[in-house]
């Protein structure tokens, strides 16, 4: 069986389709891991969550930002705008079905080589605590008091882990280290203002994964999330979110040894702020995308 991690979707439906086609994807033998955000912002997030709810066991998909955004909009309505591409689940027949599939996703997956999450781990967690972090959260939202939680999981504080949080404070930042995390300074106090590719931030901050004396660097991490890093492979960290998006690429990651990349061109669904570039920063001489015009 080969199992191949796709990067951040966001509704580019047409886009994964053709990405599977590349790599002869067969759902009978081969799994897709998904690191988030299948859906919003780009053109076809209904369809994009009904295909992969209907590949059952042949994929797994972890809980990005948008689709954390999702779940919260199902709740509160007024949280996705008209403008929004969240509201053609919001108003399909088969929302309720949906919203309870994506409700009961993980936040964390693993096997025995790999580890699969959307954004990034703070530098005082191991596995053990991982895990159980995760979980914290994953029985919370499959919970039946689940809409009490998501109307309260915005905000950026608390921003450092420490054992003494509570409830909800705890529940947030566990959220927002899972499916919002970019940099942190040596404490791994979270930075949510900066968002740009490395050497872009300000001094004091690092991205997550070069945290120093980071207690799950000997995990093999891959991960999503972040478009402006592009494709990024060093100290057991895979990250591809090579931003399909905005006119990148949509990479899948065979999980092999070694890994092999794979990618495809994507128009772009959305214009990004800035000029959109995908930096590789890898020292492998893995099997290399294919470019971008």
């Amino acid at each position: 069986m080969a199992i191949y991690a796709i990067g951040d979707v966001q509704g580019c439906y047409d886009e994964l389709l053709r990405l599977l086609d590349f790599i002869a994807f067969n759902e009978n033998s081969d799994q897709l891991w998904f690191a988030g955000d299948l859906v919003n912002r780009g053109p076809k997030s209904l369809e994009t969550l009904r295909f992969v709810q209907g590949l059952g066991d042949a994929a797994v998909t972890v809980l990005g930002n948008h689709d954390m955004h999702l779940l919260a909009a199902s709740c509160a309505p007024k949280i996705a705008l008209k403008k929004d591409a969240l509201t053609q689940v919001l108003e399909a027949p088969d929302r309720d079905e949906l919203i309870d599939w994506l409700r009961y996703r993980p936040l964390f997956h693993y096997n025995d080589d790999f580890c699969l999450l959307h954004a990034g781990l703070p530098p005082q967690w191991d596995f053990k605590k991982t895990k159980k972090m995760a979980a914290l959260v994953e029985q919370t939202l499959r919970s039946p008091d689940y809409p009490v939680f998501l109307k309260q999981m915005y905000g950026n504080k608390p921003n450092v882990w420490s054992s003494n949080l509570k409830g909800m404070a705890r529940l947030r930042f566990i959220v927002n280290c899972f499916t919002r995390m970019r940099y942190c300074d040596a404490t791994g106090k979270l930075d949510f203002a900066n968002s740009g590719p490395p050497g872009s931030q300000p001094k004091g901050l690092m991205p997550w994964f070069d945290a120093p004396n980071r207690k799950n660097a000997q995990l093999r991490i891959v991960c999503g999330h972040w478009s402006t890093l592009g494709y990024y492979e060093s100290g057991n960290c895979y990250a591809i979110d090579t931003g399909c998006l905005w006119g990148g690429q949509l990479t899948a990651l065979k999980l092999d040894n070694p890994v092999q990349r794979f990618g495809i061109d994507c128009p772009a669904a959305k214009k990004p702020n800035k000029s959109y570039g995908v930096p590789v920063r890898s020292n492998d001489t893995l099997q290399p995308l294919v470019p971008i015009d």
